[in-house]
């Protein structure tokens, strides 16, 4: 059997330096992450910004150009065999058999990963509990919700109980209640000691779960914190702008301070009011500040490369 005990001061997750391209395309452009054992960290970026691309390396199905990374311990790329056994990933999409029925489903994945027949149905039940599917457990999961496949296929990532789990946009196509349960299943995971890293659209989500949020955009950290901390960059308070319908149609950061409402004030001018009000910084607009600032430099860089 393979060795998985890592060394103790070991992080569960560490990437250094690490690059990545496909032909001319450059997608992890010197990333840099570090995520200490038994906490949930956020990956936050939109589409292409390397989300996957990064999950992907930490779970050796592809290898880093450049830079080092490693999980429990274990390189990714020198010792891959400790890595997989260290591991479970679920993607986008859920990865079940829908002829199966749930309970088919957990006991032959069970046997595939190597358990015995008896401890196969054992865990199985244990799993449909856990994850409040018994009841359905016996009916064939064409005619369950999106939802509770969503829990079935992170089920099965669970048969054997790992250091480190990757969930990959979890919650996506999900309705709300969904959703809920699912933050609730993630929160117990890393309650129970097990390391949760999870790539996510969804600002609310990495806010509500995350111990730790790392912001990626065009390959790179942006921003790292905890969501406290990346709110608190952005400022005091944000002054919105509301239509006659009630709608927001501009938002305005402040520093929370009362010349500052005057400072946001000034900027909106002329503006027709109808309505203003003011609230906390959300991790939308940390996003937008940090992901705006990035782009605002680039071009900056671009334009001093053709000038």
């Amino acid at each position: 059997m393979t060795n998985i005990a890592p060394p103790v001061a070991d992080p569960a997750v560490s990437l250094r330096g690490v690059h990545k391209a496909f032909g001319k395309a450059t997608v992890l452009e010197g990333l840099d992450l570090t995520v200490a054992r038994g906490t949930i960290v956020a990956l936050l970026g939109p589409n292409g910004a390397g989300k996957t691309t990064t999950v992907n390396i930490l779970s050796t199905l592809l290898a880093p150009d450049s830079g080092t990374a490693a999980v429990n311990g274990f390189d990714v790329a020198r010792q891959a065999e400790q890595v997989k056994a260290s591991i479970s990933v679920t993607g986008q999409s859920a990865a079940v058999d829908e002829v199966l029925t749930g309970e088919e489903n957990l006991r032959m994945m069970g046997r595939l990963s190597g358990l015995s027949g008896r401890q196969a149905r054992r865990r199985a039940a244990e799993l449909l509990d856990r994850f409040d599917l018994r009841a359905a457990g016996r009916k064939r999961v064409k005619t369950w919700s999106g939802g509770m496949r969503r829990k079935l296929d992170i089920a099965i990532s669970l048969l054997r109980t790992p250091p480190v789990i990757f969930l990959d946009e979890p919650t996506t196509g999900l309705d709300t209640r969904s959703r809920q349960e699912l933050w609730a299943m993630i929160r117990r995971l890393a309650g129970d000691g097990t390391t949760v890293v999870l790539t996510t659209q969804y600002l609310e989500e990495a806010d509500v779960l995350a111990d730790r949020v790392a912001v990626i955009d065009h390959g790179r950290v942006v921003a790292e914190g905890t969501p406290a901390e990346l709110k608190a960059r952005v400022g005091g308070e944000v002054l919105a702008l509301h239509d006659a319908n009630g709608a927001v149609v501009r938002e305005v950061p402040t520093d929370g301070t009362v010349a500052g409402l005057r400072r946001a004030l000034a900027v909106v001018g002329d503006d027709a009011l109808d309505g203003v009000s003011l609230r906390a910084p959300s991790l939308d607009d940390v996003f937008l500040a940090v992901t705006e600032s990035r782009t605002a430099a680039s071009d900056t860089e671009h334009q001093k490369e053709i000038a």
